[in-house]
């Protein structure tokens, strides 16, 4: 399964409060081209499209942390239930008349821990999972290692993901993610992956 975590206008799109923040790291990785790329190339292949947003209702209850990223977004009113900051990149929009799968109810980092993710996967026979998506050194990579737990075979794609500076971005590719899965390149999974 190709797992994307949250393609959505608030990091990936003009005007959303988190991308100029993520703009330089998306543009020298060409990160959205390549994923975008990867899900149709992967699509056409057979391959199970799962979709991992993140949203929040108004005020933010669901987040109770008080210091961190989550507390970040709390305070400054990002990925809001009823807005376009939500709304998927138009360039990564799920096909669900492809069978494209939307995991709802990701509240935190990581996509298998509010969400039906790991259900879904095993409901499928999944043995295989390919990670891209936001943060690199967060979302990514909490989802990486906890795929890597649960005993799936994990691929995390170093051009298909972005931080807020390279250096994060980098750092975490560098240092972690060889620990927990096969670091790999969107044009290195096309190649891999034949039509079923």
């Amino acid at each position: 399964a190709l797992v994307l975590i949250e393609y959505q206008n608030e990091f990936t799109t003009e005007g959303g409060l988190l991308h100029d923040a993520v703009k330089e790291c998306m543009e020298k990785t060409n990160m959205l081209e390549n994923s975008s790329s990867l899900m149709n190339d992967l699509r056409s292949k057979g391959v199970q499209i799962m979709h991992v947003p993140i949203a929040f209702g108004p005020g933010h209850s669901e987040i109770g942390a008080r210091a961190g990223i989550l507390a970040g977004i709390k305070e400054g009113k990002t990925f809001q239930k009823g807005t376009s900051a939500v709304e998927f990149h138009p360039s990564m929009a799920p096909d669900v008349s492809k069978g494209d799968m939307i995991v709802d109810g990701k509240l935190g980092l990581c996509s298998f821990f509010s969400t039906n993710l790991d259900f879904r996967l095993r409901q499928k026979g999944i043995k295989n999972v390919i990670i891209g998506g936001f943060l690199t050194n967060c979302c990514v990579e909490s989802t990486m290692r906890t795929a890597y737990e649960h005993g799936y075979s994990v691929y995390t794609l170093k051009d298909c993901t972005a931080a807020t500076s390279m250096e994060a971005h980098n750092g975490a590719i560098d240092s972690d993610f060889g620990l927990f899965s096969t670091v790999s390149t969107a044009n290195e999974m096309k190649a891999a992956i034949s039509a079923e």
